[in-house]
């Protein structure tokens, strides 16, 4: 059974920073693209960032530059380091991998200004 789990999410204050993972359970994730995406409330879903097999990064303009999406294949792990956060970053967070297509149940993201 695979599994995605998001943990790291919480309250923080604007200008502050969090750390999201995504642990991986029944799946080796060494050899695939993993996403992040957020879904604000009244929102669509979309994408924040994206790790490749080798490790190529792609930001959603609206993070370049605060955001920071990382793996460790060891730990079946994948992590989004959220610097410089704004209330506009609020959301709930998830992660997803896209072949096989599985998401994680998400992690809420709350910015206070």
């Amino acid at each position: 059974q695979v599994q995605l789990v998001e943990s790291g999410g919480g309250l923080v204050q604007g200008g502050g920073s969090l750390r999201l993972s995504c642990a991986a359970s029944g799946i080796i994730i060494s050899a695939k693209s993993i996403g992040w995406y957020r879904q604000a409330p009244g929102k669509q879903r979309e994408l924040v960032a994206v790790i490749s097999s080798t490790g190529t990064t792609n930001y959603a303009g609206s993070v370049r530059g605060r955001f920071a999406i990382s793996r460790d294949n060891a730990k079946s792990t994948v992590y989004l380091q959220m610097n410089s956060l704004k209330p506009e970053d609020t959301a709930v967070y998830y992660c997803r991998t896209y072949v096989p297509e599985y998401w994680g149940q998400g992690t809420q993201v709350t910015v206070s200004s």
